[in-house]
């Protein structure tokens, strides 16, 4: 499997793909040489697997009483670097809750990209308006439904603070929201810990809708096994807030799988490293189109989101007056020698199969 890193955050000095300036706020993965001989056939694996997160109503107190507004602030963008990512585990090389990473051996002579200055279609820029069908990055000013299911998520892997992004869908239970993977587990590595999703970040305030703690957390099993870049999507059953499902709050967005590929999408997101500092919902618009490398089965979409904005919702028939859509993807990684273009897994039978365990849960 051809080594990536994923789109998590922390620590200022972990703003980069590796080192002080990191390729943007994805995983930023590390380009592969082309296999000499064609890739032995898929095998589909269905399994899925659980962890219990905070099981009792003191436990979720706790987490809510984890994430203070400073501790909040300070789980800035962390980019793992995808060349030492070693048996399956994306947090090698990570040391210490204020951020400090070991340098890795960067053998093979392969190097990495620094985040230009600026991204085109920067936040800052964007005036009033409608919606642009093909953007690399703007701010989503227009509101509706996706600017309240859409939201940041804050946890904790080895030590340190890390946030990411995510969505609810419509769920059986009212509690599933869809994100990487790598946000939930470090692949073959631990689980996260102090889980909490909030929903609407920013839009009136830090968290206008309630902090919802996970209760229980789903990868597939290709993910925990291996780390397999085509199964980078977790998903997560939460507690309720003050008494209320999330999908009560908020509201859901569709899910689908077995999509047909290609065609229109947008991409939303917090992205946290600059220019975004994670405080608003970024998209970003345009045609999918298949990996030109041959490395996984996902999609990519020009995007210059940066970290942060890992598991943010890819959407299909997505309505910008309504703001509603039917979620197909997910932002998962970049390659490091194309930072204009973020890659997602493709939703077929296996991550069916998380939605039917999570919403049972």
């Amino acid at each position: 499997m051809t080594l990536s890193t994923p789109l998590l955050a922390a620590a200022p000095l972990l703003a980069g793909l590796i080192g002080p300036a990191l390729l943007g706020a994805v995983p930023v993965r590390q380009q592969a040489d082309p296999p000499a001989v064609a890739p032995a056939p898929h095998v589909r694996r269905l399994d899925v697997v659980e962890h219990v997160a905070a099981r009792t109503g003191a436990d979720q107190q706790r987490v809510l009483a984890y994430w203070t507004p400073e501790r909040m602030a300070r789980a800035v963008p962390l980019d793992l670097p995808g060349l030492v990512k070693t048996g399956g585990r994306l947090l090698d090389g990570v040391a210490g809750r204020d951020g400090v990473r070991a340098t890795p051996d960067l053998s093979g002579g392969k190097a990495l990209l620094s985040i230009p200055p600026r991204l085109t279609g920067s936040p800052r820029h964007l005036s009033a308006g409608r919606p642009r069908t093909s953007t690399v990055g703007s701010r989503w000013i227009t509101g509706g439904l996706v600017a309240r299911t859409t939201g940041r998520v804050f946890l904790t892997v080895a030590g340190n603070d890390f946030v990411c992004s995510a969505s609810t869908i419509r769920s059986a239970n009212k509690d599933v929201v869809v994100t990487a993977g790598h946000c939930v587990k470090d692949g073959v590595g631990e689980w996260a810990a102090n889980w909490t999703f909030v929903p609407g970040y920013g839009t009136n305030g830090p968290h206008p809708y309630g902090q919802y703690t996970a209760r229980r957390m789903f990868v597939t099993g290709p993910w925990s096994r291996s780390g397999d870049d085509n199964y980078d999507v977790g998903m997560v059953a939460l507690a309720t807030s003050r008494g209320r499902h999330v999908a009560d709050v908020v509201g859901t967005q569709e899910i689908a799988f077995n999509a047909r590929r290609g065609g229109q999408a947008f991409g939303f997101g917090y992205p946290a490293d600059p220019p975004y500092d994670g405080g608003h919902l970024v998209y970003c618009a345009g045609r999918l189109k298949k990996d030109p490398h041959g490395q996984t089965r996902d999609q990519g979409l020009g995007c210059d989101m940066t970290a942060g904005s890992s598991g943010g919702p890819w959407m299909t028939s997505f309505d910008t007056t309504t703001g509603k859509g039917t979620i197909t993807s997910l932002s998962s990684f970049k390659y490091s020698d194309d930072k204009r273009t973020m890659y997602g897994p493709y939703f077929g039978d296996s991550v069916k199969a998380l939605f039917e365990t999570a919403q049972k849960a």
